[in-house]
């Protein structure tokens, strides 16, 4: 049996991206959020 996570820089970022987060309603909210509680990366395309 293979293991579950095969990461990929390219779909971690077209899933979980800034520019994906900021497209739609609840991606902004989440963002939103992210920004109230301080976190230091909003999304992992604002990772070094």
């Amino acid at each position: 049996m293979s293991q579950t996570y095969q990461p990929s820089k390219k779909k971690r970022a077209t899933t979980h991206g800034f520019l994906v987060r900021s497209a739609s309603a609840t991606g902004r909210r989440v963002l939103q959020n992210r920004r109230r509680k301080g976190r230091a990366k909003l999304s992992v395309s604002s990772e070094k």
